[in-house]
């Protein structure tokens, strides 16, 4: 089983994004069973407080389930837009506001990232 957490700073806005589309997509693809997927947060001044409301409702108008919601010995932590080989943070809909464009790059760097994951070169 392969083991993913999506990290920014607050866990509210891009990294439970993240899970859930991640989550979704394995899911439409029949592959659930072979990854296990959460989010988590850099920071604590956000704990106990579930997803950003209009993170909400940007995954709700995509129809994107969600739910309320380490050390790197092994290398293994990435950003997130590298897998869609880019040199730059995910949009952070926090300051702008513009949550569709999150929604664009994640859900452009998850498909990547299944496929690296899936050994499929698209």
């Amino acid at each position: 089983m392969k083991k993913i957490i999506f990290v920014c700073h607050g866990n509210i806005c891009r990294s439970p994004m993240a899970e859930f589309i991640f989550k979704d997509l394995i899911r439409s693809r029949g592959l659930q069973d072979q990854f296990y997927v959460e989010s988590a947060a850099v920071s604590t001044e956000e704990i106990g407080n579930s997803i950003y409301p209009p993170a909400k409702r940007c995954l709700n108008f995509h129809g994107i389930p969600f739910d309320n919601i380490p050390n790197d010995p092994q290398n293994k932590v990435r950003l997130m837009m590298t897998y869609a080989g880019q040199d730059r943070d995910v949009a952070d809909p926090w300051y702008t506001g513009d949550f569709e464009t999150t929604y664009r790059d994640i859900t452009l760097a998850t498909e990547k990232l299944l496929e690296e994951l899936s050994g499929q070169n698209a």
